[in-house]
């Protein structure tokens, strides 16, 4: 597949073809790694990595500072739904 480059300010642009940002699931905005290696240019679509509290809370530091007294620290916004 062939591309044609674009002056747009004083960078070159090209556009990405509409199936690979369906295929992905890309849409304006999206982020996306750019990898140079020699004369190659590679594209790389950033997934967003899932967690879970459980994963979140393992990796922790065992010695994380408790705050103590937050069970009686009076809501100040939406905390409670």
């Amino acid at each position: 597949m062939q591309s044609t480059l674009r002056r747009s300010g004083g960078s070159l642009v090209m556009t990405v073809p509409k199936a690979f940002t369906d295929q992905n699931h890309l849409q304006d905005g999206s982020k996306v790694e750019l990898m140079v290696e020699g004369e190659r240019l590679t594209i790389q679509v950033n997934r967003k990595s899932k967690y879970d509290l459980k994963t979140l809370l393992a990796e922790m530091p065992k010695a994380f500072p408790r705050v103590s007294g937050w069970e009686e620290i009076t809501p100040v916004g939406e905390e409670l739904l």
